[in-house]
């Protein structure tokens, strides 16, 4: 695989994963358009531990003191994180539907979904839905106000994420907006709430890579380079985003889903077409 193409799936992994305008996506169209060939198990194995190393990087002391007063122990002095001493055990009631619906539809995520048609329309769907929480949300709740009704609904959310075009960032933030969430609360439970299933994504596909013989010599630097690129890019885009968040809308974002979106749908038709 050449480096250069390492390097672009790397950053478009990193820079796509935390804004809301879904890395699946991109990730499933870039080869497509750029007629390249499919990295395979291995690379993607590797940008998942490269967006799990930008999470566990950014919010290490966040995650320190969550687990903390999980257990009853009080270490940290995040003033939000304080006031939700059993906010540990809403992460991993939140993370429950993911694991459920992606256990039963793995594999229709990775054939059927990954159709140019279904993502060009998540893409849309989406961005109007997000405009709407935009529109509506109250915009009042801190982290340390989040509900256990506020982290199922969101960690529900979170589910769809398994259909490429989802974003799921974006559809966890826009739960969160709908549930009178402010943006920057939203965003920083919805990373905090990512963070278990990313790692339970890395892990699963990890362990099938070993099964069928780890990973091949000619792959091993793609391997360090596509997580290097994607952990570090991800991880300057969170604090990019959070800070964005603090004084801008998602309006941006919202526009962005909705042209690409039916830029994917043209494109495909344009090439059934031809194909035809």
């Amino acid at each position: 695989m050449p480096i250069y193409q390492v390097v672009i799936l790397g950053l478009v992994q990193g820079l796509t994963e935390f804004l809301p305008i879904s890395s699946s996506a991109h990730l499933a169209l870039a080869p497509w358009l750029f007629g390249w060939k499919d990295p395979g198990l291995s690379f993607d194995i590797a940008l998942h531990f490269g967006t799990l190393i930008s999470v566990l990087l950014y919010f290490y002391k966040d995650w320190i003191q969550i687990a903390a007063a999980g257990v009853g122990i009080r270490w940290g002095s995040d003033p939000e994180l304080q006031k939700t001493p059993k906010l540990l055990w809403m992460l991993a009631v939140g993370s429950l539907p993911i694991g459920f619906f992606g256990f039963l539809f793995e594999k229709h995520a990775e054939t059927t979904l990954r159709n140019p048609y279904i993502i060009g329309s998540m893409l849309i769907l989406v961005g109007v839905v997000m405009w709407i929480g935009e529109s509506i949300g109250a915009r009042r709740k801190q982290v340390g106000q989040i509900s256990w009704l506020d982290s199922l609904v969101i960690g529900a959310a979170q589910a769809l994420a398994i259909v490429p075009g989802t974003s799921r960032s974006g559809v966890t933030i826009t739960a969160g907006l709908f549930r009178n969430i402010d943006r920057a609360a939203a965003a920083r439970f919805s990373f905090l709430l990512s963070t278990p299933a990313i790692a339970a994504a890395a892990a699963k596909a990890f362990h099938g890579l070993i099964k069928h013989g780890g990973i091949a010599p000619d792959m091993r630097v793609a391997f360090v380079v596509g997580m290097l690129v994607s952990g570090i890019s991800g991880c300057l885009v969170i604090a990019f985003f959070l800070r964005f968040l603090r004084s801008h809308s998602l309006k941006f974002f919202v526009h962005y889903r909705l042209v690409f979106g039916i830029i994917v749908i043209a494109l495909a038709a344009f090439f059934r077409a031809q194909a035809g």
